[in-house]
């Protein structure tokens, strides 16, 4: 029987990475063929398959990170521009992940129905963000700051599609090391855009620190905008409240640790998620100063309250009264921190204290309701018919998230 037309025309499979690299037109001729055909969430897809894919998801966040950490430090240094650099590499990284939505859409490869909607919804969130943030940057001028309204909707619409394609991968990836390392590559960008904001005062103390001392990192166009806009240069690189930083590194930064832990299951999750972050942080700090952009410090705090949240879940500790203890952790480790002279002004009034370390309790002991109710254990089962998802063991020390 003569083959189809279809058969005849297609192109052989690379044969490793290495050959699709090195001829990625001939790939993505093959890939169209082989995989863009329509089908459900749920649809059967191998390991290899799924590797493929959510290595894809990857490095798309990948690049999306190193565009938002150069962009940070950009802007402390000139004015913005649409074409900058930084914001070119960020959008590679977010064109990627447009293709690859696209992708799960139409295939329903490596997905069920909410791990699609999640990305659906995360990157129609982010690209109506970008429209609201051009408008906001043409009518308002520079918008320096990482806490505005419209960053704030970029930031979420990251955090949904994170959360659909750790939900996919965790899903039908089968256990074993490959499953534990790329989830911990996915909760590394997700704790990392959970804590983006932050890179504001990290940068902007000094940066303070570099003007009063007559040696400015900003050229003179930044600085001349910023005074017509009736800020001073403390408000400018400082425009939140000192309890902001220590605020939200332990209620949303270890709270997202927390459930990572949860998810992944190994002993030593969240430590590793941040050790890798702060090591990240390190080399892009080395590489953005030896091309003459600004410096920022470090939130080598997060490591202490990394280590608490691993063991307090490795010997069982409940939220309600491990939490507590992690927030006075991570305030003594700050105390230490801002003594050599290299953390964003702190609060450390008494009462923003208390306030910060009973809502981190609450939010801890939150998470651990929801990994005991049954309404989560039936989240973590797909809701298509397609492949089946394998079954996770449930880690010592706590139910498994998905």
């Amino acid at each position: 029987m003569p083959s189809s037309p279809t058969a005849r025309t297609a192109p052989a499979p690379p044969g490793s990475l290495g050959a699709a690299v090195r001829s990625p037109f001939a790939t993505l001729q093959w890939l169209w063929l082989a995989y863009m055909t329509p089908g459900r969430p749920g649809r059967p897809t191998t390991e290899q398959e799924l590797r493929w894919i959510y290595t894809a998801w990857l490095g798309a966040f990948l690049l999306k990170m190193l565009g938002s950490s150069w962009d940070v430090s950009w802007h402390f240094k000139w004015l913005r521009d649409d074409l900058a650099p930084p914001h070119l590499l960020n959008s590679a990284g977010t064109a990627v992940v447009i293709a690859l939505v696209v992708f799960h859409s139409y295939s329903g490869h490596g997905v069920d129905r909410r791990a699609l909607r999640l990305m659906q919804a995360g990157i129609a969130t982010f690209l109506v963000a970008v429209p609201i943030d051009i408008i906001n940057h043409r009518i308002n001028g520079l918008d320096i700051t990482s806490w505005s309204p419209s960053h704030a909707l970029l930031y979420l619409g990251t955090a949904i599609m994170l959360a659909g394609a750790i939900r996919g991968w965790w899903l039908y990836a089968a256990p074993g090391r490959v499953r534990d390392l790329v989830s911990l590559g996915l909760w590394l960008f997700f704790v990392e855009n959970v804590v983006f904001p932050n890179q504001h005062q990290e940068y902007g103390v000094l940066s303070l620190r570099a003007y009063d001392a007559g040696e400015t990192t900003a050229e003179a166009q930044l600085l001349d905008f910023a005074a017509s806009q009736g800020q001073t240069p403390a408000m400018f690189m400082l425009p939140v409240p000192s309890w902001v930083h220590p605020a939200w590194i332990i209620c949303a930064g270890l709270v997202a640790l927390v459930v990572a832990r949860r998810t992944v299951g190994l002993r030593f999750t969240a430590t590793t998620i941040v050790g890798v972050y702060l090591a990240y942080r390190a080399v892009t700090w080395l590489a953005l100063v030896g091309m003459g952009f600004p410096a920022s410090v470090l939130p080598l705090v997060m490591l202490v309250g990394a280590v608490c949240i691993d063991l307090a879940i490795t010997y069982g500790l409940p939220g309600w009264s491990a939490a507590p203890f992690t927030a006075l952790a991570v305030y003594g480790a700050g105390w230490l921190q801002d003594s050599a002279d290299l953390l964003p002004p702190w609060n450390w009034t008494w009462w923003s204290i208390a306030l910060v370390a009973a809502t981190f309790t609450v939010l801890w002991t939150a998470v651990d309701a929801t990994a005991r109710s049954g309404w989560f254990a039936d989240w973590r089962r797909p809701v298509e018919p397609g492949a089946p998802a394998l079954a996770a063991p449930v880690p010592a020390g706590g139910a498994s998230l998905r």
